[in-house]
């Protein structure tokens, strides 16, 4: 056995420096057959979520054979059998073994002698390994001790392989999930994109790149719609806390009576419904950024608490008596003019001073009107991803239309605009005229383009202002005559109105609106 414990050592090294079982096994068998009359080597594992038996690796020392991977499947009882054969771990031979052992190890015209030994791992049946004898030879009884001493490295040749094989589908799945997200988003990779670092975001680009060599506070303005988010994710990204945690919390979303727990974390037991400790937003973010954007909507009290955070770095939980020291960047963000709010006592001073160390304004869409074709072109090709079609790229006319609008609603009005129009050009043109409510289309939508020597107050003094259920209804029938009565799919109403397809068609529901004369409408015209 001294010599056979030299071939074990070099077995175990052939585990170790391949993980796939189809690499390692030539190699194995040649080995063995050093000191018994080997034909075939085989290796099986046991899926038990298939009920079958698969092959690994089949090998033999005189010739080379292709990697192989069939798969037998047991009925019930066979399992049962081979789980059984498995969990008494007998090393079974042609001279030992029953016939019902024999049919689950090799094919009935095979005549030639055999050894067989089930692999274990954590007490659990994993597979079993095969050795066929040269044609008229026979093992002998030290061949089977040889089995069993090599049983445990080649059950962790069994458990390497099927540790690369989870490892790849996970990383599939992972894959798969990463470009379904990507399609959702539009995009065709994660990171974000500034359209106008070169042209209408000059000015606040050259702001970040200044801001991003320190971790002071940054306050930024703009309107609603503007990009802010986008632009905290940029200081974050591009500054020295780019590997850390970017936490995202809209101050104005929060319920009032929830601010403290969701901002500072609780205590189990520190207030009905907390069941569990639950560390707030400023520890998640330890080590990254916390954007806190709509600022402004910030309780006063919490103002406080959160004061204490930018001064000290210190978190208390709600229902703790301890601090918990925090490093986060604070990033925070409002549309509204924080220095009135600080006159009219709405927001406190020493906060604003402590905020306002940085600030970025972000100018509106009409203030940068150079940036709407490349902007156009971008959502355009962003939705063509999301909604499975060519892309089209705006043209003159689409892009004098865009610029000839006011866009209250900034980016965020222009991105649902140019959504629109892609969807009802379904992937032949941009309906632009349709999408911005200019086209004569009997379902067009009814916003109307705002001109420069308009003011909004003017507009809104010419429209009548309906009931809200009959504005819901309106725009819900608009879409569906755009989208021919179609209700869910890339080109159904529901995408078009950016909600899912079950809360739509239960507002038409609810509101009593028959999809279907949508549909005959359009097959009669």
């Amino acid at each position: 056995m001294e010599r056979f414990d030299s071939i074990l050592l070099e077995v175990w090294r052939e585990v170790g420096r391949h993980l796939e079982l189809h690499e390692s096994a030539p190699t194995i068998a040649r080995l063995l057959a050093r000191e018994m009359p080997l034909a075939r080597l085989t290796l099986r594992r046991v899926d038990r979520e298939h009920n079958a038996l698969v092959s690994l690796a089949v090998a033999s020392p005189q010739r080379s054979l292709p990697p192989v991977e069939s798969k037998r499947v047991l009925g019930a009882a066979e399992l049962r059998h081979a789980l059984h054969w498995c969990r008494e771990e007998r090393v079974t031979t042609r001279h030992t073994g029953s016939a019902r052992d024999l049919a689950l190890h090799i094919s009935a015209d095979i005549t030639d002698d055999l050894l067989a030994a089930p692999l274990m791992a954590e007490g659990e049946p994993a597979g079993m390994v095969v050795l066929q004898a040269q044609e008229g030879s026979r093992f002998e009884p030290r061949h089977m001790q040889m089995l069993k001493a090599l049983r445990e490295p080649l059950t962790v040749a069994l458990a390497n392989q099927r540790r690369l094989h989870e490892m790849a589908a996970l990383r599939e799945a992972a894959e798969a999930e990463r470009g379904a997200l990507l399609r959702r988003l539009g995009r065709s990779q994660l990171t974000d994109t500034i359209v106008g670092e070169e042209s209408g975001l000059k000015h606040v680009m050259e702001r970040i790149d200044l801001v991003t060599r320190s971790d002071v506070p940054v306050l930024i303005f703009g309107e609603t719609g503007t990009g802010k988010e986008l632009v905290a994710r940029a200081i974050h990204s591009r500054g020295t806390r780019s590997a850390g945690p970017f936490m995202r919390v809209n101050c104005g979303a929060i319920p009032p009576e929830l601010i403290d727990s969701q901002l500072f974390g609780h205590e189990r037991g520190s207030f009905t419904g907390a069941e569990q400790t639950r560390a707030g937003w400023f520890e998640r973010a330890d080590g990254g950024t916390l954007f806190l954007d709509e600022i402004g909507e910030l309780p006063l009290d919490a103002q406080v608490r959160f004061l204490r955070v930018l001064q000290d770095g210190l978190v208390e939980r709600v229902g703790s008596h301890q601090s918990v020291h925090v490093d986060v960047r604070i990033v925070a963000a409002t549309h509204r003019d924080l220095a009135a709010m600080v006159r009219d006592n709405a927001f406190r001073e020493d906060l604003w001073y402590r905020l306002a160390v940085f600030p970025i304004l972000l100018p509106p869409l009409r203030e940068r009107k150079d940036d709407i074709p490349a902007l156009a072109r971008h959502f355009a090709q962003r939705a063509a991803v999301r909604f499975g079609l060519s892309p089209v790229e705006p043209d003159e006319s689409d892009v004098r239309l865009l610029t000839g609008y006011d866009w209250p609603g900034n980016i965020r009005e222009l991105g649902a605009v140019v959504d629109r129009a892609v969807i009802l050009g379904e992937g032949q043109r941009l309906a632009m005229a349709t999408a911005l409510g200019l086209g004569q289309h009997p379902g067009a939508m009814q916003a109307r383009p705002i001109r420069a020597n308009q003011s909004h107050a003017a507009a809104a003094a010419t429209m009548a202002i309906p009931s809200l259920n009959d504005a819901m209804r309106t725009h819900i029938e608009s879409a569906l005559a755009q989208c021919d009565g179609r209700v869910e799919g890339p080109r159904g109403a529901a995408a078009a109105l950016g909600i899912n397809p079950h809360t739509l068609r239960a507002r038409m529901r609810k509101l009593k609106i028959d999809w279907t004369q949508f549909r005959a409408e359009r097959a009669a015209s």
